[in-house]
């Protein structure tokens, strides 16, 4: 069985030997091991049953490390990983020949950024490699926000998952790319639009294409419970069409009544997108746990980080 650790010698000892380890971030638990191990990188695709054309995020110690992975970094991706690292930002940017394109899809791009989280800190400085960690869960299901998660999701598969606690932002990062003087958010997540754009100006936000994803986390169906699930603004009026039905309703702030209703889960009673958004997955997975026909989401205010938690609610729900 997996072992749950908070040895961080232990954690250098396994990635320094090409293994694999559950790892804590401030966004979800990665699925982390050394960028410039072949062996390492194809069993995080192997283990996590993640298509090749899906590419990697790698974290970094320190941003001087960034010019090891990139070429041609524009002037406002520095203006933004000085505001918002160690954070929940990451930069697609031009990659430098060192990075593999296992990592990176075959793409031109590698996806960069520093985590804000003592434990994974710790591991990246004492390590001599940065590492890919994209989210430690099988390809597509609900991400991991506790260690407990990750164990349950691979037993056996990986050697260690090290503990860090609950993540305290709960959803991924947010990927940021650039086009000339452009700047393009490819994946919404822990940091809004709004505060990108109060560092930098007016961004665009891309549609994702889901053939072969510019950046991690742009297919159309990710994020996903096992049980049937629903995204709507009329929670109400979906709970009335499954009154035979073992129903679970994960809602903002809001407290449904109703004999269908099995479980509900309100993620923030004071509306507060922060501790919704931090509260999410785990939401999800007690949701998934509850043996129910069917779960109804309640779609958030479409601003700050609601459109976040409203873009990772609308692909769990898609079909």
């Amino acid at each position: 069985m997996i072992k749950i650790s908070t040895d961080i010698d232990f954690a250098v000892q396994l990635l320094n030997n090409e293994k694999i380890i559950g790892f804590p971030t401030e966004t979800v638990y990665g699925l982390a091991g050394n960028i410039f191990s072949e062996k390492a990188i194809n069993r995080i695709f192997e283990t996590k049953q993640r298509p090749k054309f899906n590419p990697l995020i790698i974290h970094i110690a320190n941003i001087e490390q960034l010019e090891q992975l990139a070429i041609e970094i524009p002037e406002k991706a520095k203006q933004l990983a000085k505001a918002f690292w160690p954070g929940s930002l990451t930069l697609l940017l031009r990659k430098h020949p060192s990075v593999t394109d296992l990592i990176t899809a075959g793409k031109p791009t590698v996806a960069v950024r520093i985590p804000n989280h003592p434990i994974a800190l710790e591991i990246l400085n004492a390590l001599d490699f940065p590492l890919a960690a994209p989210s430690a869960n099988p390809f597509g299901s609900i991400s991991p926000t506790t260690a407990n998660h990750v164990a349950d999701f691979f037993p056996t598969e990986i050697d260690a998952v090290f503990d860090g606690g609950e993540c305290q932002n709960g959803i991924e990062s947010t990927i940021v790319g650039f086009d000339n003087e452009n700047v393009i958010v490819y994946r919404l997540g822990a940091i809004a639009v709004e505060d990108i754009e109060a560092v930098i100006g007016k961004v665009k936000v891309f549609n994702a294409d889901d053939i072969a994803p510019n950046a991690p986390g742009m297919l159309k169906k990710h994020y996903s419970p096992k049980t049937n699930f629903v995204f709507t603004s009329e929670v109400e009026n979906e709970i009335k069409k499954y009154q035979n039905k073992r129903i679970g309703v994960l809602s903002f702030d809001k407290n449904y009544e109703s004999q269908s209703i099995a479980v509900l889960k309100i993620l923030s009673v004071s509306s507060n997108f922060k501790e919704a958004s931090q509260k999410l997955y785990a939401a999800m997975h007690q949701l998934d746990k509850e043996n129910l026909d069917l779960i109804i989401a309640e779609k958030f205010p479409d601003k700050g980080l609601g459109k976040s938690i409203n873009d990772r609610l609308k692909r769990a729900a898609e079909e």
